[in-house]
This record gives structure tokens, sequence and C-alpha cells, in this order.
């Protein structure tokens, strides 16, 4: 398979009328047509003073606009999406964070972003489509003018040059900028292409976040790399997805865990449609898969469900589940799928199969560091390998399983409690559809362990009967000594179920 190191050598070798991006009440776009845009893309940022390594922040709805506007400008500049749903303050902090040489919008938004471009003097570009132009086609028109000095760094990127930057949650610190190189985000493509087998003939069904290294990578130019077509969807909406499916006529779709969950509970009512696009596989990466909602997913779709082991310094991919006849494993993230990985120990040197400890990689699209955080990078990495923050095994045939996150094992008075183990015994539960287990503040022991649940449509279950399951299964220290039965769990802005700030988000702490 080729490997490429930039955007634009990754669309330069594809047949120019094969499909690339598939309209939706528009005609498709090409391959052809979309190396077109992108070059007119990087000449019209070129013109307005902004090249290689110059940060544009992109503040789009999920669509076909949004995933062909980040690749035309991470061809060429450096690519900053941004959560169109921020506030003020939170545009604020990172266009100000990230030294935004310009933001994109579109045509007639009305976003709070606007205001604050403004007060930082940030030039406001629009994006403009025509009803003919083909999906993901548009022109840039700078607002006010825009700059007219001329780039002093124009043309395509280089293989060093930044394609992307993102920040971290920040869940437990304030968020880290993470550059990301042509190179990174061109190597993680192809790791997914690789690890998928995908073929020009596969056509990928987009339904993540594309402010998300998920649904940037995973979804969108993992198809480009492969010459492949996609199809946008505007967000994730459960009651759409069947309809969509229909339209688009997809060999695969990747999502997180709370996805598949919401897909799955439409699914009986769609059975017709199921059988009529038939999936190759279905992907699940960004937080943990239950083994349950696993072979409820392969048994309604007939096809393997892969777990993947993603995140924002890797350019996303990790590991993942192989493809049959080689064996996916249900509760583990599968084997090296790109970079190298091993488990390290506390003293910093590396254990062997079957030893639990740090998860660690590195790897052509592991990020070189973070910017300007000498701190972060001190403790970030080890040896030239980079830690995760997961714990987690390696089995003898290479297959990896995290264990925790190492900021979310919960210790209670000096035992450590693993949430995911906790997680998949109450998801054995018949009344149970979700579950976060989390760590609540105690007044003795530190930490205790608690749980929020979703009940399934029409099942009932009370807090002393969920209880009582789990003592049956669990040593008497795991239980969870609070549970909570709730219409829905507080999510992330990507879907995850996040249990960092889960306790006061419920008012528990």
């Amino acid at each position: 398979m080729t490997v490429y190191s930039t955007i634009h050598a990754l669309l330069a070798d594809k047949p120019a009328n094969a499909i690339a991006f598939v309209g939706s009440g528009c005609p498709s776009l090409t391959y052809g047509g979309l190396r077109d845009h992108v070059g007119r893309t990087v000449a019209t940022l070129n013109r307005l003073g902004i090249g290689r390594n110059d940060r544009v922040a992109i503040v789009l709805p999920n669509g076909t606009e949004m995933a062909s506007a980040f690749v035309a400008i991470a061809a060429g500049t450096t690519s900053a999406p941004l959560n169109p749903a921020y506030r003020a303050d939170e545009f604020e902090f990172y266009l100000a964070d990230l030294k935004a040489k310009a933001l994109v919008v579109e045509r007639g938004s009305t976003s709070p972003a606007l205001g604050v471009a403004t007060k930082l003097k940030i030039p406001v570009i629009e994006i403009v489509r025509a009803n003919t132009d083909p999906a993901g086609v548009f022109e840039l028109v700078p607002v006010a003018g825009g700059q007219s000095a001329a780039a002093a760094r124009g043309g395509h990127a280089g293989t060093d040059d930044v394609a992307l930057v993102l920040h971290t949650s920040g869940t437990t610190s304030r968020p880290k900028i993470v550059p990301l190189s042509q190179r990174n985000v061109c190597a993680s493509a192809g790791h997914i292409r690789d690890i998928l087998s995908l073929t020009p003939a596969d056509r990928g069904l987009s339904i993540m976040p594309l402010f998300h290294i998920h649904g940037l990578i995973g979804s969108v130019l993992s198809t480009l790399c492969t010459g492949s077509s996609v199809y946008c969807t505007p967000g994730f909406n459960a009651l759409k997805f069947f309809a969509w499916m229909d339209e688009a006529k997809p060999t695969w779709y990747t999502a997180v865990p709370t996805m598949h969950q919401a897909i799955l509970a439409r699914a009986a009512n769609n059975r017709e449609v199921i059988a009529r696009h038939p999936l190759r596989f279905i992907r699940s990466s960004s937080s943990s898969l239950p083994p349950q909602v696993l072979a409820e997913l392969e048994q309604v779709f007939n096809a393997p469900v892969l777990e993947s082991y993603g995140m924002t310094e890797a350019s996303h991919q990790m590991t993942s589940n192989p493809l049959p006849p080689r064996p996916h494993k249900p509760g583990t993230v599968g084997i090296a799928a790109g970079p190298e990985v091993g488990i390290m120990g506390e003293d910093g040197k590396l254990l062997g199969p079957n030893q639990t400890g740090e998860v660690v990689i590195r790897g052509p699209n592991v990020t070189n560091g973070y910017e300007n955080n000498p701190k972060a990078n001190a403790e970030g990495f080890t040896n030239g390998w980079f830690r995760t923050g997961d714990q987690g095994v390696i089995d003898a045939e290479g297959y990896l399983s995290i264990t925790g996150r190492l900021k979310e094992i919960i210790n209670r008075g000096g035992e450590k409690i693993s949430p995911r183990e906790v997680d998949e015994v109450l998801m054995d539960h018949p009344a149970v559809q979700q579950v976060v287990t989390f760590a609540m503040p105690h007044a003795k022991l530190g930490e205790d362990v608690a749980a929020a649940v979703v009940l399934r449509e029409g099942k009932s279950a009370d807090e002393k009967e969920i209880r009582e399951f789990a003592a049956k299964r669990l040593a008497d220290f795991k239980v969870p000594r609070k549970i909570l039965i709730l219409e829905e769990i507080p999510k992330g802005a990507t879907g995850k179920l996040q249990r960092i700030g889960l306790a006061q988000k419920l008012g528990l702490a």
C-alpha cells in the first residue's frame, strides 16, 4: 500500500472520475473535482496572506462542506476545526490560544465566534456555495476585503508542516494544543485503510463530529487515502440514520459506543434497510464498547464489529481489531495497527505479555509534542515513547485490553477499582442499556464507587436491585455504593461518556 506524507500527494494519484464526496441533493464530487477545489482554496488563502503553518480556525456545521474545508485548508495551511456549539468565552480562549490567522464560517452564520473574531482582530472568511456546485465545493470570500499581502510561504504544505491542530479535552487541566504534521495525519489515514482493507469500492457513512480526530481521520481522510467515497451527514441523528443508509448505500461506518447504542434502539423497525445495504464491517472507537453492545450489533447487522483505540496525539488510530478470518476479540481494542504499542512499568521499562502497566506508543502518526508546554512533554514522553495515560495489558497474541484511564481508576481507601470492569458487570443486567461507573468523593476513603445508569425502554429496576445484581458478581469493595438511574447520562461534545467530572455534574461532589 502506498505511504503518503502530504495531503496533496494523498489526493494526487486517485482516478479523476472516481467519486470522493457523495452528493445529497447536489452532484457528487469526483477526485478530479476535489483536487481542483483544493488548488483553488490554497491559492485563495495564499492571496489573502495565509500560507503554510498559518492557522485557519473553522467553525462550520457538520457535513460535506466541513469535510472538504478541513482537507482543502489543511493541504496548504493548518486546519483548526472548532466545535460550533462553543459559547463566546470558549471561542475567545481557543482562537487566542491558537493565534488564528483567519476564521472560516458559512455565509449567514450567527456564531458567537464572529464577535470574538472582531474583538481579537481576526479576519473572517465566508464559504459561499452555488446551488449547482458539487458536494463540498465552495468559494472562499473574505469579509471586509481581507488581507492583501500574499503569503510568505505559499503552495502546498510539506511533509513536516502542521496540517491540523486540535486541543486535548482538558477534563483535568487546561486544554493542550496538539500539532499534527502532514506526515502524522497521512500515516494514520494509511494505517486505518490497511487494517480495514479498504478499497476504492468501499463507501463510508460519516456520522462523527468533524471537529474531532475520530471523524476527521477515522472517517474522512482514511476514505480519501483509499480512493473510495464518503457520504457526510449533518451530524449524528439516530432517527435519520437508516434513511441515510438507504441514500448513501455504505459498506461501513465508524462511531462511538453511545451512537451504536442509539442506532440499535431503532434497528428493529429498520430490518429491511439493513438487509438492502449489507455492511462489510462496523467500526467503534473513542471510548470502550461494552461487549454486550458489540454482540448485539453483530447479530443485528450480520457484520463484524471492530473495536479500535485512538487518541488525538496519535492522529487517531493506535490499535484495532482485525477483520476475519483473524480473530476480533470482544473486550479488547485489538492489535497494533500502525504505531508500535507497548506496556510500560512505573520505572519506565517495557513489560512483557499479560503484565499490566501504562500503554505507550511510538510511530509516524504520533505528534512530536504539545505546543509550548515543556512540562506536559516531559511527563508525556519517556525514552521516545508517548505515554497515553491509559492502563492496559497485552496478551500473548498481541491484543491490547484497556483496563482503565489512569486518572479514572477509583482509589477507594487504597483499593484500586477499574470503572470499566464495573460497567461490564452492570451491563449484563437485563434492564440496563447504558452505564458509566465513576469516582465520587468520600470523607474517610477519599473516593467511593458510583454508577449512572440508563434503563432499557419498557424495563424497570431500582438501585437496590442493581446493587444486589452487582454484589453477586463483584468483590464487595467494587460494588457501587450509589446508583443513579437517569433518563440520559451527560456526554461530552463528541458523544463520549465522560467519567471525570461526572460526580460534580450529578451533584455528588
